[in-house]
């Protein structure tokens, strides 16, 4: 399959989801979601080809990536077709005022654990209905952009807030509910404060801070209920909007969720 197929595979699966949506079918976004939380470090039209060749696939790697954790594909197992960057240098002679660089696509093949054989994979840190340390994480990373962080007896029925560089959360709540209700605030905070505030309807601002906070308390094993978010409002008449609201939630999530699980330690911003 070449790179305009797959690309056109996951263009055909945003539109999909948008005619789900818009025929009232909110749980399809939320299977969506789900994937998106086991895989939050693929952009989301790859999440959308993952979830569409295969919707129950927990960890997936390249070939060679199995061979390197002594696993090996089986023989006769079809691959999972994303779109992967190809970064490539220009053959003619370099110009002073042009990169010789650039980003080609190309479709590539992944496999899904439970198509492989080999050694035991190392488990995955998860927990089961409480974050533990993850909502010690995740207040380093609100001090870390800057934010602050207050409580309050009530807010008027609400279980937190945000304001422009100010969190507030209710006393009184479940570890799981604070981690929630912080991450759904953070989502405010990163995706809401600037111009974009203006051009997205407060419906569907809370819809996006909602799925942000479902993909990342699934990705660390926490339960979810999201009986109360109606994902039919992401979709406002056009593809577009959509494709607009998936990508942001897909960055979002990824960006905290590499915070509360980071490669390498995080250097402190700038004041």
């Amino acid at each position: 399959m070449k790179a305009e197929q797959a690309r056109k595979l996951a263009d055909d699966q945003v539109d999909r989801l948008a005619k789900a949506l818009e025929a009232g079918h909110s749980e399809t976004m939320k299977t969506y979601l789900a994937v998106m939380a086991r895989f939050p470090r693929y952009s989301f039209r790859n999440q959308l080809l993952i979830a569409s060749q295969r919707p129950d696939a927990t960890r997936v790697a390249g070939f060679r990536t199995w061979q390197k954790l002594k696993r090996w594909v089986k023989r006769g197992e079809q691959g999972i077709v994303i779109v992967a960057p190809m970064p490539l240098r220009r053959k003619d002679p370099p110009e002073p005022d042009r990169d010789n660089a650039f980003i080609a696509f190309k479709a590539a093949y992944v496999f899904d654990v439970s198509q492989t054989d080999g050694e035991a994979l190392p488990e995955l840190g998860t927990v089961r209905g409480d974050p533990a340390g993850y909502i010690d994480l995740l207040k380093e990373e609100i001090a870390w952009r800057g934010i602050s962080l207050r409580y309050a007896e009530d807010l008027q029925g609400a279980d937190g807030a945000s304001a422009g560089g100010t969190i507030i959360l209710r006393e009184g709540l479940s570890p799981a509910e604070q981690f929630s209700v912080l991450v759904h605030e953070l989502a405010h905070e990163i995706l809401h404060q600037g111009e974009r505030k203006g051009q997205v309807p407060r419906r569907v601002r809370e819809l996006e801070a909602e799925a942000v906070a479902f993909v990342v308390s699934e990705a660390i094993g926490l339960d979810t209920n999201t009986a109360s978010a109606d994902y039919i409002h992401l979709y406002r008449g056009n593809t577009e909007t959509l494709t607009e609201s998936l990508d942001a939630i897909q960055k979002t999530a990824a960006a905290i969720l590499e915070a509360l699980m980071p490669e390498e330690p995080r250097v402190a911003a700038a004041a």
